[in-house]
């Protein structure tokens, strides 16, 4: 990805309101389901980490990208957006 493509999606970012929390439960089989769906049909996804969490925005966004095949657009504060390309339509 380029720095300008980054740069285009960190600006889409900015209006959009996270859809996913991650507490003190942490990164489980169904958060990644629900946020891979969410992927597939926006592409850009903003999550939050809670205060009650476990782990640091650093290693959940780490994970969930990992899991996903999701590339990490950016990370403020305690929030995080996520970016993977659509599938294909057949």
């Amino acid at each position: 990805m380029t720095g300008a493509e980054r740069a285009e999606f960190r600006r889409l970012a900015n209006t959009l309101k996270p859809i996913f929390q991650i507490g003190k439960e942490g990164i489980g089989d169904n958060l990644i389901k629900s946020v891979d769906e969410a992927l597939s049909k926006r592409e850009l996804v903003k999550l939050t980490v809670l205060e009650a969490s476990t782990l640091s925005v650093k290693d959940a966004s780490g994970m969930l990208a990992e899991a996903l095949g999701a590339e990490i657009i950016q990370s403020i504060g305690k929030k995080f957006v996520l970016y993977r390309k659509k599938p294909e339509e057949k």
